[in-house]
């Protein structure tokens, strides 16, 4: 019965510890670096009209989502876009390079 009760937890152990593993893994962003010929048009005019004459320093892209990366003020921020050309966030990129960003 003991040996039982011992396969029991070891197996419970086993599966808890995958899950964990599992997720960890499944909240990592994966970010591409790109050139800017890789990115589409309206992503790129979205860009241009949200980030008002600043100079874009690198694309990424997150997902299925584009990053625009500039430098403003002395730091660098990032506009989030979406394939047609929606704005949808911005945010400073030092901070989510931390794990803190803060969308505004």
């Amino acid at each position: 019965m003991k040996t039982k009760n011992l396969l029991t937890v070891a197996a419970v152990s086993a599966g808890l510890a995958f899950s964990v593993t599992a997720q960890a893994h499944g909240n990592k962003k994966e970010e591409q670096t790109l050139n800017k010929s890789d990115v589409p048009a309206a992503v790129q005019q979205a860009a241009q009209t949200n980030i008002k004459g600043q100079n874009i320093v690198r694309w990424e892209k997150e997902g299925a989502n584009y990053e625009a990366i500039f430098n403003q003020n002395g730091k660098e921020m990032a506009l989030t876009i979406d394939p047609n050309g929606k704005l949808l966030g911005r945010h400073n990129e030092a901070k989510e390079n931390e794990g803190t960003a803060s969308k505004y």
